[in-house]
């Protein structure tokens, strides 16, 4: 298993991997429809999209933990 000190990178790579799997998906789907070879596009827009993501989670998520201790009363 993984050390706990990497919570945040395991965290992020799953976050990342889940969310860019499913809005690349219905991304895909909203501007190409059902045809042949859907899934070859999908999975190229989705690669493209998480070799983006994760890095984008992983600046983002310390700005947004703030972010949610400002607004979240205690």
């Amino acid at each position: 298993m993984i050390h706990k000190k990497y919570t945040s990178f395991v965290f992020s790579f799953f976050m990342s991997l889940f969310m860019s799997c499913l809005m690349s998906l219905i991304i895909t789907f909203v501007n190409v429809g059902m045809i042949d070879g859907v899934i070859l596009i999908w999975l190229k827009a989705w690669a493209l999209s998480f070799v983006i993501a994760y890095p984008v989670v992983l600046t983002v998520t310390p700005v947004v933990n703030k972010l949610v201790k400002r607004v979240i009363r205690e």
